[in-house]
């Protein structure tokens, strides 16, 4: 159920003051430390962002699929680092749950979720597995603990896991039976105190400092069968829709990274003179602005749309792929524009442009690589009949 207008407008304002009062003069900070400030992670807690998706009967927000969209076009203004800190909970950690879970998983965990408790992560990419996600190789055996409880061990690990050095609770795809592909996976909601759990290092990355990424490792790990989400079989289906809905956030994202980088363009090209005047009086300049604008505007437009559709209860597969297809695309080239336009500047770490050009990097990638999108799109437009 959609928030009244006034509300939802209110909500809209406060996040925009709070990226351009508190989050954006922090960006260069977050960017040498490597981490978000606790003061800034407490106050986003605060103002409700662990629970923008999830329902209000269990202490979120709940916003819809397009007011979520617009509020994560709204933190896509500054670096995406941000927004990772709560996106897993937003997202790909807590939707496995919202989509799948009884309503004991639900009460147990949602209302720590929802107000930011409680980090969650999702694990699904293995060392030998990426784009190819049905075929993980973490195992879930059945068993039975010392009191005779009906539990799964599980054995495995998986990598590039986002907010893994900070999860509490994790949404895990194991393979718990011998049929090939997907089929054979299930679910799992995993605690990090578990017995035998391990997070490894986080990783080096090119750019999104203060989003860490590390392998989680499950050695043996007793999951009790009450923590299966869904019937076993049904992994591989849950984390699908669960990307589903994270690539529609996503491509919100992307629009406002988007808006971001043609805004400070923008601004840089009607100060900065050549030739006697301001750089954004040469048409070469005013070309690339022009492509930038209408790319920004085609990705925003076919983002809402497909919220929109989302919530009216519409098949969005081949349309969310199409919006991160597209989104993550086009804020690759508006970034690299902006590099351009900035000349030297944009290649100086002192005006921000060359971290954002390598912040959405990441995006062709996560939530299912451009190529993965492609397929997708083909698939589904070929099973429509065109």
């Amino acid at each position: 159920m959609a928030l009244d207008p006034e509300t939802f407008d209110a909500l809209i304002d406060t996040v925009r003051r709070f990226v351009t009062e508190r989050l954006r003069p922090l960006e260069s900070a977050v960017e040498e430390a490597d981490a978000i400030p606790a003061d800034v992670v407490r106050e986003m807690r605060e103002m409700g962002l662990f629970g923008l998706s999830i329902a209000e009967d269990y202490g979120g927000l709940g916003l819809t699929m397009a007011e979520e969209a617009r509020v994560a076009i709204e933190l896509g203004r500054t670096t995406p680092a941000f927004r990772s800190t709560f996106g897993t909970n937003v997202g790909i950690g807590s939707q496995g749950l919202v989509m799948a879970g009884n309503d004991q998983q639900k009460a147990t965990w949602l209302p720590r979720i929802a107000s930011g408790e409680i980090i969650t992560s999702f694990a699904l990419t293995e060392p030998d597995v990426g784009s190819d996600s049905g075929a993980v190789k973490t195992r879930a055996v059945k068993a039975r603990d010392a009191d005779g409880n009906d539990i799964y061990r599980l054995s495995g690990t998986k990598r590039f896991i986002t907010n893994a050095d900070k999860a509490d609770l994790f949404t895990v795809m194991a393979r718990t039976g011998d049929e090939p592909g997907g089929r054979g996976v299930s679910a799992f909601l995993v605690p990090r105190d578990l017995p035998g759990l391990s997070i490894g290092e986080p990783e080096k990355k090119m750019g999104q400092k203060g989003a860490k990424v590390a392998d989680v490792i499950f050695d043996d790990v007793p999951v009790p069968a009450a923590n299966r989400l869904g019937a076993e079989g049904e992994g591989f289906k849950i984390a699908m829709r669960v990307l589903d809905r994270g690539r529609l956030h996503i491509s919100a994202v992307c629009v406002g990274v988007a808006e971001r980088l043609i805004a400070d363009s923008v601004a840089y090209a009607t100060e900065r003179k050549q030739f006697g005047k301001a750089i954004a009086e040469h048409q070469l300049i005013q070309g690339m602005i022009a492509d930038s604008k209408t790319d920004a505007l085609a990705a925003r437009a076919l983002v809402l749309e497909t919220a929109a559709a989302k919530d009216a209860g519409k098949d969005v597969v081949m349309e969310s792929a199409a919006a991160k297809y597209f989104a993550s695309e086009m804020v690759g080239r508006v970034a690299d524009r902006a590099v351009q336009i900035f000349g030297g500047a944009g290649y100086i770490s002192d005006y921000g442009i060359e971290r954002l050009y390598r912040d959405v990097r990441l995006f062709r990638i996560y939530e299912g690589t451009s190529q993965i999108q492609q397929l997708i799109i083909a698939r589904e437009t070929i099973r429509r009949g065109g």
